[in-house]
């Protein structure tokens, strides 16, 4: 009878002490990962990240804006960088000489009448001085501003606005954007080619407040490349 007795199947435990071991396998790698994903640099990690590179730090100090110029008289403060250029640059002088004209092209001044602050002198002249490249398809306004002592006075805006060539303008920029005509320069592009208008153009001279340091001052464009570049100096007066 006992050799009627079944026999243990001894490969069937075997295949279930397999399974066992694959699912301890896997949950201990399961716990390893997320180990791992939680903080990388742990010890069970074999290839941990390297080491990051410490960021480099400075003191912060603190940054005070200019001041608003409190008169209608405002000094430069800002030393802009020196720029090497061919082109000629004014110089600050008294009186307003760019360039040897000839005694037919006289400049024109516009006094500050009403007790305005700042005159004007206005001249016509070959843009090809200061945009060689551009020959005579090219016509704008620019200058530059001076106080009193002819020192250059930066931050000032520049109003402009008119008709040229059939087209409304209306533009405003500062003293000291266009460095080529001084430190306190400024320019405006009207066109591709000069035109003639009769004074179609204002121009005028504002602080930072937009309070007129000059009158409007009515500009004439020529159809004359030797003219296509009206210079202006605005000049304190007061």
């Amino acid at each position: 009878m006992d050799d009627l007795e079944p026999k243990p199947n001894r490969s069937g435990l075997i295949w279930n002490l397999l399974s066992i071991l694959v699912l301890l396998v896997i949950i201990t790698l399961l716990v390893l990962f997320a180990i791992i994903y939680i903080n990388p640099l742990s010890s069970v990690n074999p290839f941990p990240p390297g080491q990051l590179p410490t960021l480099m730090t400075f003191p912060m100090g603190t940054s005070t804006s200019p001041p608003l110029p409190a008169t209608d008289s405002p000094t430069a403060t800002i030393q802009p960088s020196e720029t090497s250029t061919s082109i000629p640059t004014w110089t600050l002088m008294p009186s307003f000489t760019p360039f040897h004209l000839g005694p037919s092209a006289q400049p024109s001044i516009t006094p500050g009448g009403s007790g305005m602050a700042y005159e004007a002198t206005v001249d016509y002249v070959d843009s090809t001085y200061y945009h060689p490249e551009a020959g005579c398809n090219w016509m704008g306004v620019a200058g530059q501003a001076v106080d009193i002592n002819n020192a250059p006075v930066l931050y000032l805006a520049i109003h402009i606005q008119g008709t040229v060539g059939g087209k409304y303008i209306d533009y405003i920029s500062a003293t000291g954007t266009a460095p080529n005509y001084g430190r306190a320069g400024f320019e405006f592009y009207l066109g591709d080619k000069p035109f003639a208008s009769g004074n179609n153009i204002i121009i005028q001279l504002t602080d930072q407040q937009n309070l007129p340091l000059t009158d409007p001052i009515k500009l004439i464009t020529y159809n004359d490349c030797s003219k296509n570049l009206i210079l202006i100096r605005f000049k304190q007066v007061r």
